[in-house]
């Protein structure tokens, strides 16, 4: 504990006293924005006088910059990005036993859970039993990943929330987040790094979490901090109030659209204002949950008496209410504090109005009212030439509607309002059209439960929106097949059909590999557009279907009113609901206790495994660390353009019997059924390495060509390889696959005009260096099309001045035409802070952890 806290404050709450450290010791803090007084609340608690100075501090509060050591509290990681992560700590165990050392050194060394929730597909949907069958080919797929999770969860201070359960945002929002810390008679901020870009989703309550790679949470469960540079905070004001049928999702696809257009990639957004205060804490959820489509670090809300109601309102006791009040009011968390931003927007929310968003972006906004003509301009460039025919299947059909996504599922005004949606719909007597796959699948159980108690559950299953699994599902690619009719009909007639989802994501070829058009909306109008079965139609103007009477049903005649939808969340949603919703949370069903679970504290891989393999990243790892060296003769993998996405770079979704992954499997006796997605064999690097760049959607100016084949070819040859990219590389996920693939490639570095956070740090962790073209400058303006010979020069250098802490240097890069010809230009390094450069030097994090664990004392 630094010695630079200003005064102390006790207080017992029940279970002893617990002890605040103000930070107010630091002239200036009290103007900080919230996020800037958690960042420094964590440096004085960590100051050690090496790595974490009182100089980190004053730098922090004079000018809100620096390069800075960030310690998490805990770490949250889901199954498809947990896997990887702890099979390479279990190869960390391996390595550090082999090498004469203790594999429990290899341990949490701060509190993490892991929430099953990624793997779970919508196979079944349109039925009763639809959840039952999903639940079944999920654990048959999936029990030897589950049997190796169990083995995981003996690992001191890591818990494992069985699947079933929910999803993992949704769960940490309504349960595990605990905005304040007690530990060994401390209290401090939550905070949290997750492997996953949505878990900013609790910044809505007011805890400092923003999504980081598997390889970064790999150090951090190790106990080693995030390096970062001190994002800067803007400010975002709400004025005015929300109009009458205007939901969470056109507010949150608004800010996604503001705040990409102004850029705030690299900063964290905090929202004040007249209004908050009318921003329910599930809207403020919502909001949170989609920062990473408008690109910042985190979005943070303050702590006020909304936060208060919804801890009680989810079941937290009133002795930890009190002590989050207690602590933010005595810390100067608490809402209204005047805090100086670095830049300031206003947003009024009563000019909000009904939205989509798509059909490829989350920040391509479609104001309802001009949807069709939007969705015809859409279908022209995806498809030129096309145009709707018929009322059947065709171009700009509906074929997947999903209620699913903790981004809206958290939020009961959009599900109790899409239930009664539902039943007005069925009273005027429309249905969903026959070639939509419908779906619902909930954040959490206490959905259901509300639902189920107002009487809106009948409804939705007679539209087909029956619950098909408590997990991410369609919003993460896992989809299952569409409908045989239409899917048939895409595949022979070329259709450009369509998604509607109120999931998060919408990029090319996530939803569906079959599915061209993908949008985003509120839970209610993913129902409407089921009833209307297309893309092409005003739905406030032309009507969704016709009554028994051959009237004519518009949207405006069934859409709830906020004062019905509020009622009955009054009535039928309590603390009760949460409580026992999650009273066994880590407990599981009958079939996870009964899986086989291996023992010991090294875990032992199967040689004929599909799904678990020793991962390659520490072999041929040294003690020696190797000397930064210049890239020579390299040549293109790939040149691709501007926002490719990590889904670009390996998909998540189902792997493609006619790919190299899926022959590579069917090679090995699985069968077609049972191919599964990538994200469930994330654990298997072979077939991680075959779906890189596999993506039919990415965009390769090079060509077609199976990338794999392609990268196999130069390796055998020892031939370095690099990739030319566009603005925004490594948009989405926190995916760190994307950059272990990248690496595994042989790629040694990725030449970009700029980058999305955190790809470019999972870039740094695998050992590939991220450079950027100077401001101005491109592969178009250069004249590069991929086809010439690379050398990066300078490399050593430029790692030894960021590791010195000097400014970020640059190399020389020269590119050599066939023909002879040459071209020379600078391009930065975008290695931020000197422990980026020390993580590169090593080859990447693993390698520099395992240098540690194998020369530090070993535990007795």
């Amino acid at each position: 504990m630094s010695d630079s806290f200003g005064s102390r404050r006790t207080k017992d709450f029940g279970d002893g006293p617990l002890t605040l450290c103000r930070i107010d010791a630091v002239p200036g803090s009290e103007r900080l924005p919230n996020a800037h007084k958690i960042l420094l609340e964590n440096l004085l608690r960590h100051e050690n006088g090496v790595d974490v100075t009182a100089e980190h501090s004053r730098a922090l509060v004079e000018t809100g910059r620096g390069v800075i050591q960030f310690h998490p509290s805990r770490v949250f990681l889901h199954d498809t990005n947990g896997v990887p992560v702890l099979n390479d700590l279990a190869a960390l165990r391996a390595a550090v036993a082999a090498a004469g050392g203790d594999p429990r050194v290899v341990n949490p060394a701060i509190p993490a859970e892991l929430t099953v929730d990624h793997s779970v597909s919508t196979d079944v949907s349109g039925r009763a039993d639809a959840r039952a069958r999903n639940i079944e080919r999920e654990y048959e797929r999936n029990a030897e990943r589950y049997g190796f999770l169990k083995w995981s969860a003996t690992m001191d201070g890591f818990r494992v929330v069985p699947p079933g359960s929910g999803i993992m945002h949704q769960i940490n929002l309504e349960y595990l987040a605990r905005v304040v810390e007690a530990r060994d008679g401390w209290l401090f901020p939550d905070t949290c790094a997750g492997t996953d870009s949505h878990t900013t989703m609790v910044n809505g309550l007011g805890v400092l979490a923003w999504g980081v790679g598997g390889i970064e949470a790999e150090a951090a469960l190790l106990g080693m901090p995030v390096s970062m540079v001190v994002p800067p905070v803007l400010g975002l004001e709400f004025t005015g109030k929300l109009r009458p049928g205007v939901t969470a999702t056109d507010l949150v696809l608004t800010i996604v659209e503001l705040l990409r257009a102004h850029g705030v990639v690299g900063s964290i957004v905090e929202f004040h204002g007249e209004s908050l205060g009318a921003v329910p804490l599930a809207d403020r959820a919502t909001i949170a949950n989609m920062c990473p489509e408008f690109g910042a670090t985190a979005a943070l809300f303050p702590i006020d008496d909304v936060t208060l109601d919804y801890l009680r309102l989810t079941g937290r006791s009133p002795a930890h209410v009190d002590m989050v009040e207690w602590y933010a009011k005595e810390q100067g968390l608490w809402a209204g504090a005047g805090a100086r931003y670095h830049e300031e927007l206003t947003l009024d929310l009563s000019t909000v109005e009904p939205s989509l968003a798509g059909p490829r972006r989350p920040q391509d906004r479609v104001p309802l009212a001009d949807s069709k003509p939007m969705f015809l301009a859409a279908l022209e460039e995806t498809t030129p030439g096309a145009r709707p025919a018929g009322t059947g299947v065709t171009h700009g059909s509906v074929a997947i509607a999903a209620i699913t996504s903790c981004t809206n599922t958290s939020n009961p005004s959009v599900m109790v309002g899409a239930g009664l949606l539902a039943r007005n719909a069925r009273a005027r007597g429309l249905r969903s059209k026959p070639w939509v796959k419908t779906s619902l699948a909930p954040g959490s159980p206490v959905v259901t439960d509300y639902l189920r108690e107002a009487g809106l559950t009948r409804p939705l299953d007679e539209l087909g929106f029956q619950l098909v699994g408590y997990g991410c599902m369609t919003c993460i690619g896992n989809s299952g097949p569409l409908l045989p009719e239409v899917a048939d009909a895409v595949a022979r007639d070329g259709l450009s059909v369509a998604a509607v989802l109120s999931g998060n994501r919408n990029f090319d070829g996530r939803i569906n590999n079959d599915v061209a058009m993908n949008y985003l909306a509120s839970p209610p109008l993913v129902i409407a557009y089921a009833l209307a079965g297309t893309m092409d139609i005003d739905l406030l103007a032309e009507p969704l279907g016709h009554d028994s009477d051959g009237e004519p049903v518009f949207l405006a005649d069934i859409w709830p009113e906020d004062h019905e939808i509020q009622a009955i969340i009054g009535k039928h949603l309590d603390a009760g609901m949460f409580t026992s919703g999650y009273a066994n949370l880590f407990d599981g069903d009958d079939r996870w206790r009964a899986l086989d679970a291996p023992r010991g504290e090294l875990f032992e891989w199967a040689e004929d495994s599909t799904y678990l393999r020793r991962p390659p990243f520490l072999d041929n790892v040294t003690a020696q660390v190797p000397a930064p060296q210049d890239i020579r003769d390299a040549r293109v993998l790939i040149h691709v353009g501007d926002s490719v996405t990590t889904d670009h770079i390996i998909p998540a979704g189902r792997i493609p019997a006619t790919g190299d992954a899926g022959r590579y499997l069917t090679g090995l006796g699985v069968a077609e059924r049972d191919l599964n997605t990538y994200a469930s064999r994330r654990g298997n690097h072979e077939v991680m390495l075959r779906g890189a760049f596999s993506n039919p959607r990415l965009g390769n100016r090079l060509g077609n060509a199976s990338v794999y084949e392609t990268a196999l070819s130069y390796r055998r040859r020892n031939i370095p390889l690099l990739i030319l990219a566009g603005a925004a590389y490594g948009t989405g996920s926190s995916r760190d696959w994307a950059a272990k693939v990248t690496a595994l490639s042989g790629v040694r570095a990725v030449l970009a005009e700029s980058y999305e956070r955190i790809h470019r740090s999972n870039l740094i962790g695998t050992g590939v260096l991220p450079l950027e073209y100077l401001d101005g400058e491109n592969a178009a303006l250069l004249g590069l099309d991929g086809t010439e010979s690379y050398d990066v020069l300078g490399i050593p250098e430029a790692i030894l001045t960021t590791a010195q802490a000097l400014a970020t240097d640059h190399v020389t890069v020269r590119a050599r035409r066939a023909g002879g010809e040459t071209v020379e230009f600078r391009a930065r390094v975008r290695l931020d802070t000197p422990v980026e450069a020390d993580y590169y030097r090593h080859g990447g994090i693993l390698p520099l952890v395992y240098r540690k664990l194998t020369t530090e004392r070993q535990p007795s």
